[in-house]
């Protein structure tokens, strides 16, 4: 064989052996997220329902993606300093953010926010719902909401409802519960959860709202009684408490948590980011764990997510409008 037409066969065959390599080099460049530990930025303090939820769905984001996903909390002043750190950072994956309803209530409660909700961030995936539960004393007279309401109303202005701090999606619910039974009462807010229990407890307060994993050993203890869920349906956690459509009412009430990612992040990292939490979330042993926290699991497309959004801020503007609460 010539030594030319040798050569040219060596190097078509070079080519040929390097061929198959690069749908394997151009797979592991599209595999490379995440190339580093992510931090999932939540608003809110270590140890509530979100904080737990989302360190849960970090560590098996984690194993599922090969790097570390780590939480990292700033709470207070109503999620602002959490949003400013994720829309700040890079949009490369490296930095999320867990919202919730409370995102939504905060574009009407705050007279300006310092970022945009729905241009400054990309959804992700919801990772999971839950409703409030309308609690009173055991040994309270009411046995069920229809007592509640029926003594609310021979008696205006005299019962209370204590909620956490105003604002909040509990204290928003209590009005929203007011107009749709035609009753009168006081909203008395709180600060957090343990002095709107010590209030019902010590009987300053004749019924309190709030979650279920923040009423749950309470519930337990049998110290509260449950009249109503605020959900469109009977939760999984608790199927033995009627709604409060159940009860004649056109309320539904659902807080979320959801994953959303910096403006601008790449659509390949956040389809590598909902197609983990896709599985993670359908996860029985994790769904249950959830569950335990009242916490039904739910995974979103990241459209789904964008429009319950939009509907929420539309939806909690008409309430915090009707309420008259002043901005803040």
């Amino acid at each position: 064989m010539p030594l030319l037409t040798r050569r040219r066969t060596l190097r078509l065959a070079a080519l040929a052996a390097s061929l198959p390599l690069l749908p394997l080099r151009h797979a592991a460049a599209q595999g490379l997220y995440p190339s580093r530990p992510v931090r999932i930025v939540v608003p809110f303090a270590a140890g509530g329902v979100a904080d737990v939820t989302a360190r849960l769905v970090a560590d098996k984001l984690g194993v599922k993606l090969g790097n570390r996903f780590y939480i990292e909390n700033q709470p207070g002043a109503g999620g602002i300093a959490a949003a400013r750190t994720v829309i700040s950072a890079q949009p490369d994956g490296s930095t999320l953010a867990l919202l919730s309803n409370g995102t939504a209530i905060s574009v009407s409660l705050f007279k300006k926010l310092p970022f945009d909700p729905v241009k400054d961030f990309a959804p992700v995936s919801s990772l999971g719902v839950f409703d409030f539960l309308f609690v009173v004393r055991a040994d309270a007279p009411f046995k069920t909401m229809e007592d509640f309401i029926k003594a609310a109303k021979q008696n205006p202005g005299r019962y209370n409802v204590g909620t956490i701090n105003l604002g909040s999606t509990q204290n928003l619910a209590a009005g929203m519960f007011r107009t749709a039974a035609g009753i009168d009462f006081v909203t008395i807010p709180h600060r957090g959860t343990p002095e709107v229990l010590v209030s019902l407890l010590q009987g300053n307060v004749d019924m309190a709202i709030d979650s279920y994993s923040a009423l749950k050993g309470n519930l337990v203890d049998k110290k509260i009684r449950a009249l109503a869920a605020s959900g469109p349906l009977r939760s999984k956690i608790t199927p033995d408490i009627p709604t409060l459509r159940e009860n004649g009412l056109e309320v539904s009430i659902e807080s979320w948590n959801a994953l959303f990612a910096p403006a601008g992040t790449p659509p390949a990292v956040i389809s590598t980011l909902n197609g983990a939490l896709q599985e993670i979330l359908a996860d029985p042993a994790l769904k249950k764990q959830l569950l335990d926290l009242g916490i039904d699991a739910r995974a979103s497309t990241p459209d789904q997510l964008a429009a319950r959004l939009k509907s929420d801020i539309d939806k909690w503007k008409a309430v915090i409008d009707a309420s008259g609460i002043e901005k803040q």
